[in-house]
């Protein structure tokens, strides 16, 4: 199996490397890499890219993420988000490739209590929101092999995330302020390529199991409560914490105004997920005090 691995750089795509590896020969591509064209902003190097290797897999885990940077640079964000995909798409189609890509919870205007399941009617917030939604579009319209997984509240123990923020400003602060009003589910990049491989082995020689997926760790919480989860782990498991915090408070959303909306309703039904492929999807918890102990163990 040949497989082209898009994002190799990023959170979900540096664990993809690793996932991907198994199932056969991967090239994995980000913006700097020079045999190949991985940047997503130019389109007619993706095509030229994709012709060349005919891969039988594409999996693209680029994209435009910065959710407040979009609402002004609403031209880079449309060509990393709808614009690439769409010609990833197209291009896999004439391959009769499997085309693998990442969307997120944020094509949904964020109300309710419920789970959002993917016929759910759409209604983006924010340019980031907009676009991702246009890259799902686009790829559905080519008429190629597709999975596509909706997934939220991504993190990695490599790069910076929420827990090490969290971490860091419990020892240089005595009280803390934390969104309470939006819900979802931590979903760790380790969980999302481990889905990933095991979905295309067994929807590659079925065409029946493509379409849209939701993708993310079962259970729900808020931000409040996941830095509470996180400083408190961050205890039992240090010998001696050092932590300043003394209080961490619950605030709305509005308390931090920024330029892009957020979604206060994040949660995502991942049913026909789970029943159409057979796989468990561990609670938030369980990943993030995997990545908690990686992050610990790097200071004991």
């Amino acid at each position: 199996m040949k497989i082209l691995l898009l994002g190799k750089s990023g959170q979900v795509g540096w664990e993809l490397q690793r996932s991907l590896a198994v199932l056969g020969e991967v090239t994995a591509l980000n913006r700097a890499s020079t045999a190949h064209c991985g940047d997503l902003g130019n389109l007619a190097g993706l095509a030229e890219t994709v012709r060349a290797l005919q891969p039988d897999v594409i999996v693209n885990a680029a994209a435009f993420t910065a959710v407040d940077k979009a609402e002004s640079a609403v031209a880079q964000a449309q060509a990393i988000n709808a614009d690439a995909p769409g010609v990833l798409a197209e291009e896999a189609a004439r391959l009769g490739a499997l085309l693998v890509h990442y969307s997120t919870d944020y094509v949904f205007n964020g109300s309710g209590q419920e789970p959002w399941r993917e016929t759910d009617a759409t209604g983006p917030l924010s340019v980031y929101g907009r676009t991702k939604l246009e890259g799902e579009q686009r790829i559905q319209q080519a008429g190629g092999r597709h999975l596509i997984f909706r997934t939220s509240w991504v993190y990695a123990a490599r790069g910076g995330n929420f827990a090490k923020t969290m971490l860091r400003l419990a020892h240089e602060r005595e009280r803390l302020t934390v969104i309470d009003d939006q819900f979802g589910a931590p979903t760790g990049a380790e969980l999302l390529a481990d889905i990933t491989a095991q979905t295309i082995v067994q929807a590659l020689p079925r065409t029946a199991l493509d379409g849209i997926f939701h993708l993310a760790a079962a259970g729900e919480t808020t931000w409040h409560a996941y830095a509470g989860y996180v400083i408190e782990y961050a205890k039992s498991a240090k010998s001696a914490p050092e932590f300043a915090v003394k209080e961490i408070a619950a605030v709305p959303a509005s308390a931090f105004p920024l330029p892009a909306p957020r979604p206060f309703n994040s949660r995502l039904d991942t049913t026909k997920l789970r029943t159409t492929f057979g796989l468990n999807l561990p609670p938030w918890q369980q990943g993030v005090a995997r990545m908690l102990d990686e992050i610990l163990g790097e200071h004991s």
